[in-house]
């Protein structure tokens, strides 16, 4: 029994494999990932400071400053040497913690880049030109006139036939664009 041959010997997919890899990251979106990906890391720092250096400690006032201490038993709890030893306990101080940090970062990023780029966005799309050109016609306008055309080829009238359809067509352009 002998198999077929399929697709390419494994040095010839080598080199189809490393020279698509390298496209891949010679393109300009990696580059552009990678540098959002260590921007990021640094802003969450930024991020955390503010939580724990500002946040927590306006929380604190009305409580601990940690909002990992924060915490609810669910059944009977025993706490030996500050650490819950037998129950069912739930942090939800780390949930508002990680949520409060997760706000902070969503709205920073909304006002502080997503907005003024959608901003900067409209500014360059009102700077371009309007496009008058009429619309193309639809498919099933295109359709309708070789049916049409079609149809009157078959009658005898077809050149009468025609010319009324693409007037009907024009007329029914212009009043869908206004």
């Amino acid at each position: 029994m002998t198999r077929a041959k399929r697709g390419c010997s494994v040095s010839e997919n080598k080199t189809g494999v490393l020279g698509g890899f390298k496209e891949f990251l010679m393109r300009g979106n990696v580059i552009e990932l990678a540098v959002a990906v260590v921007v990021g890391a640094a802003f969450t720092n930024i991020v955390n400071a503010v939580v724990k250096g500002v946040i927590n400690p306006i929380i604190g006032a009305f409580g601990t400053q940690n909002l990992d201490q924060y915490s609810t038993c669910l059944t009977t709890c025993v706490k030996k040497g500050g650490e819950y030893t037998d129950g069912v306990y739930i942090l939800w101080g780390s949930v508002i913690s990680a949520a409060i940090t997760f706000l902070i970062t969503a709205g920073v990023v909304y006002f502080l880049m997503i907005l003024p780029m959608n901003k900067w966005k409209a500014r360059q799309d009102a700077k371009k030109p309007v496009d008058d050109t009429p619309a193309d016609p639809t498919e099933v306008e295109l359709l309708m006139e070789i049916r049409d055309a079609l149809i009157a080829q078959r009658n005898g009238s077809a050149a009468d036939h025609i010319a009324l359809q693409k007037t009907q067509a024009s007329q029914n352009s212009q009043t869908s664009q206004s």
